[in-house]
């Protein structure tokens, strides 16, 4: 454990903060349900960018279950303003829409739903745009009937699997991917910290970045992410909301050791 802390602090920590969309607003909800707005998706993306975060992600959380395609005019709108790596996912049925995001101007796809459906399109999505390009997220929630203690849902976190999370991330590492987005149910939305277990789970078993979503509350959930694996630190409601802002968390996170991008406003 104490050679893997030395290797974590010596990587570069991205902060992510996380757009998620619905009817063309930003919401924010708990454990995927609660819903309440969060304010206009340009401005969003403007500030985070002005505030120093690394990357920044906007998720169509609706597109899936509407079974329709990502709002490309959102995606374009928010592109014009966003001058850090910029993720879209959501609605992403195939190679054809996630090329159509691409083009809107993002410059990787997230994918969830759709590829566990089918899970060779993740190796088409590879081949066509490169593994940089793409991420696959997993909602997951803790199931103790599966080996790992996590069960893959899909659906927008709606429709359970019966799949265990760390088996599926592992079918998924294999196509190659370069980030893989696991969200915790139980976490999201509720800031009572990330799902720490499946964070180490998955992290144990890829060679992607494993992201951390779901749950941060305060500044000493980001360094137990990090500890737990997680190279990319997203969230959503404490940014969105004002309860931490970059600066300060990157400054936090600093003072623990933590190697992150230095931001000079």
């Amino acid at each position: 454990m104490k050679i893997r802390r030395i290797y974590l602090m010596s990587q570069l920590i991205r902060i992510m903060p996380c757009l998620d969309m619905q009817n063309g607003r930003v919401v924010k909800g708990v454990h995927f349900v609660n819903i309440r707005d969060a304010g206009d998706p340009v401005e969003c993306a403007k500030a985070y960018c002005e505030a120093g975060a690394d990357e920044l992600a906007m998720l169509d959380i609706t597109a899936t279950i509407e079974n329709r395609a990502t709002m490309l005019d959102v995606v374009k709108r928010v592109a014009e303003v966003t001058t850090i790596p910029f993720t879209v996912g959501g609605g992403i049925a195939d190679v054809r829409s996630a090329e159509a995001v691409l083009k809107a101007g993002a410059d990787k796809i997230s994918t969830s739903s759709a590829v566990f459906r089918r899970p060779e399109l993740i190796a088409e999505m590879v081949r066509t745009f490169g593994a940089d390009k793409v991420t696959v997220a997993i909602d997951v929630d803790r199931n103790n009937v599966m080996p790992s203690g996590y069960e893959v849902y899909i659906d927008g976190g709606r429709t359970a699997t019966c799949v265990d999370a760390v088996e599926w991330a592992k079918r998924v590492d294999g196509f190659g991917v370069s980030v893989i987005l696991p969200t915790s149910k139980a976490g999201d939305g509720a800031q009572t910290g990330y799902d720490l277990p499946v964070i180490r789970a998955i992290k144990k078993a890829v060679n992607a970045e494993v992201v951390a979503s779901g749950g941060a509350g305060k500044l000493g959930h980001f360094p137990e992410a990090v500890e737990a694996g997680a190279t990319i630190l997203l969230a959503a409601s404490v940014f969105h909301f004002g309860t931490i802002t970059i600066a300060e968390l990157k400054k936090y996170l600093k003072a623990h050791g933590v190697k992150v991008r230095d931001f000079n406003p």
